[in-house]
Formats: structure tokens, sequence, C-alpha cells
């Protein structure tokens, strides 16, 4: 990650615990980016152009993490 690159953390609070994301790039408009997001002990990450379609990807693949593990 160079110094100029772009980031933004976003808390969402749960049951479980509170799930972090961190969102790098996507600054130009429609530049390349990635997203990682935690939650306790498991991580997930994507990259992708589209800022809000790459947050909600990575969000639902923590959900199929979680429903996965459950079972």
């Amino acid at each position: 990650m160079t110094k100029h690159e772009h980031m933004e953390m976003i808390i969402l609070p749960t049951d479980q615990g509170e799930v972090k994301v961190f969102v790098y790039g996507f600054k130009p408009f429609g530049s390349w980016g990635q997203v990682v997001v935690q939650l306790n002990d498991m991580t997930v990450d994507s990259k992708g152009y589209n800022r809000k379609k790459t947050i909600i990807r990575t969000l639902a693949q923590l959900h199929q993490l979680l429903v996965n593990s459950q079972d």
C-alpha cells in the first residue's frame, strides 16, 4: 500500500461483535479498490472497480462464511 492510497473504516455493531469494514482505493472514481471485512477472527476480502458493489459482495461473503460455520 502506498502512502497516497485512500482508506476508510466503517464499524457496524452486531450481536456477535463489531463488523469492521476497511475500504482501500476507489479514488479517483472508477479506479481499482479493495475491501476487507473482519468479524472477531474471521476475515474476508474482495477487489473490484465499483465501491458499493464490492462492499456488498464482501459482506455477503462474510454472511455465507458465518452460515456455513454454524452448520
